[in-house]
């Protein structure tokens, strides 16, 4: 097990250091991005932003205090277009589901998101404490997908609502190696964008209690 390392508060906008701290975590980014996985290091993000790697480390003595940094950073912003674009009162509930799966797979087509989620997985893969890091931020996700899928559907139990809300989430993460940035079928995430908007709004509509069990026992 990887030895569980927790991010320093990041300074305030005032506070000594600010700068720097963005730099680091601007150039994390762009390495992530850019060279993968392999090449994500804090030597290697020293070099990116001109700092010596004391500077750095002082910082961020590991690299998983980058990456939680970094998730914690990308929810922020998220939360932010949620609530220009989604949580907005005229809205129906069905609206704001439709926009997040919109969003979601709008941004899974820009490079920065195909890229650095595609190595973020990568390095959870030999990382549990990156691996706990990058669930947390998608649990976050199924979160925010399943306060829409409740409203929506409120028969639904919570376990009900948890698992549609996986499934919907899945779904369009899964579109990353096919449909992503530069990827073989980009060129039709339009169109499925376009049913996903739709066919996942019609599920969660029209489930009712007990069908995802009764689904699932078919198969055994």
């Amino acid at each position: 097990m990887t030895e569980t390392a927790t991010a320093p508060t990041r300074p305030g906008i005032y506070s000594r250091g600010t700068e720097t701290v963005d730099a680091i975590l601007k150039a994390a980014l762009n390495v992530l991005i850019e060279e993968g996985a392999e090449a994500f290091s804090v030597r290697r993000i020293a070099a990116e932003c001109n700092l010596r790697l004391g500077n750095v480390s002082y910082h961020f003595p590991k690299k998983e205090m980058l990456v939680q940094v970094m998730l914690d950073d990308i929810m922020d912003n998220y939360n932010t277009k949620l609530e220009v674009n989604v949580r907005q009162p005229e809205l129906s509930d069905e609206d704001r589901l439709r926009l997040v799966i919109v969003i979601c797979l709008d941004d899974i087509c820009s490079k920065r998101t195909t890229n650095l989620f595609t190595e973020l997985w990568a390095l959870a893969n030999h990382n549990d404490f990156i691996a706990d890091r990058v669930h947390s931020f998608y649990a976050k996700v199924h979160d925010v997908i399943g306060e829409y899928v409740q409203r929506i559907n409120p028969a639904l139990s919570a376990d009900e609502v948890h698992t549609l809300s996986l499934f919907i989430s899945a779904s369009m993460e899964g579109t990353t190696p096919f449909l992503g940035y530069q990827k073989p079928w980009n060129d039709k995430m339009p169109a499925i964008t376009a049913i996903s908007a739709s066919w996942f709004i019609d599920l969660v509509k029209s489930l009712k209690p007990g069908d995802i069990a009764a689904l699932t026992q078919k198969l055994t």
